[in-house]
This record gives structure tokens, C-alpha cells and sequence, in this order.
């Protein structure tokens, strides 16, 4: 037997910074400062992220580039594993990430794959959503409730 289903993921777009809620403006406001700080030589593709906690606390990271490519690690990622070293049981509320190539980014810069998953870690971990709100250099903001909404079929511990 086979069915169909169709999935249906919940976004906002927000035409500038101005129109986001003040958590999140000042959030992403952290997240493009970070994205200045980026270590980025060979890609020249910079991304800057922004972590708040529910205890107000907020962690940055920028990418990271490495000539082994692979060990390099993303904006995301640095922001998040600095938010649960430095506070390992707090609640994560949501993150903003900035990416921009060298000539302006207009479209917003989603997270990678292996961001979405690690992000879903802390959101299956905590049992609440992560807020996830995005953009490139300037231009439209895309915000989800959950980072279901970018990996709706995500893997988790329940698996093993």
C-alpha cells in the first residue's frame, strides 16, 4: 500500500530589522557583528551566528576555515557548543545567523545540514523549540519556531 502526505512547515519572512521582535533584533544584530569575525580565506563567504539562552546569556561564533576543508567548522555550530560548554543545562531560546559572500548576500542564509542536525540535538534535548532566525547580508529575515521546520525529519537519539 502506499499514501501520500504533504508536509507543511510554519516561516516568517521580515522585510528589514525593524521589523523584528526586540529579542531578535538585537540577537541578530550580534550574529552580523560576529559574521565580521569570521575566518574565512578560502570560501570568502562569511557567516556570523548569535545564541541566546533563557537566562539572557548569549554566545557568538563565525565560521571557521581550515585548508583541510573539513575542518573547519561552521558559525552555528561554534555558537552553540560555546552555549552548552559554558552553560550546559540552560534552556537555548533561539539563534540568528548572518551569511554573506564577498559582493553582498541578499537572500537569506539558511543553516547547513550539519548545523540543522546539531541544532536538533539541543532542541530533542531540551523538549522546547529553538526559534531560528536567518539572513543573508541585508534584506529579508527568515524565522522559524523550531528547527523542525528546516529538518522535519531529523535524526535523533530515540533511533538508537
Amino acid at each position: 500500500m502506499k499514501t501520500e502526505q504533504d508536509l507543511h512547515i510554519h516561516y516568517t519572512i521580515f522585510s528589514s530589522l525593524d521589523d523584528l521582535p526586540s529579542k531578535a533584533l538585537q540577537l541578530m544584530k550580534e550574529a552580523i557583528a560576529a559574521r565580521q569575525k569570521a575566518y574565512a580565506p578560502y570560501s570568502n563567504f562569511k557567516v556570523g551566528a548569535a545564541v541566546l539562552l533563557k537566562n539572557g546569556r548569549t554566545f557568538i561564533g563565525s565560521n571557521q576555515e581550515n585548508a583541510a576543508y573539513p575542518s573547519g567548522l561552521c558559525a552555528e555550530r561554534v555558537a552553540i557548543y560555546q552555549a552548552s560548554a559554558q552553560c550546559p543545562n540552560e534552556e537555548i531560546e533561539m539563534i540568528a545567523i548572518s551569511g554573506t559572500a564577498e559582493l553582498p548576500t541578499c537572500l537569506p542564509v539558511s543553516p547547513c545540514g550539519a548545523c540543522r542536525q546539531s541544532l536538533s540535538e539541543y532542541e530533542t534535548k531540551q523538549g522546547k523549540p529553538i526559534s531560528v532566525y536567518f539572513m543573508g547580508a541585508e534584506g529579508n529575515i527568515i524565522a522559524t519556531n523550531s528547527i523542525k521546520d528546516l529538518l522535519p525529519f531529523l535524526f535523533d537519539g530515540s533511533l538508537m
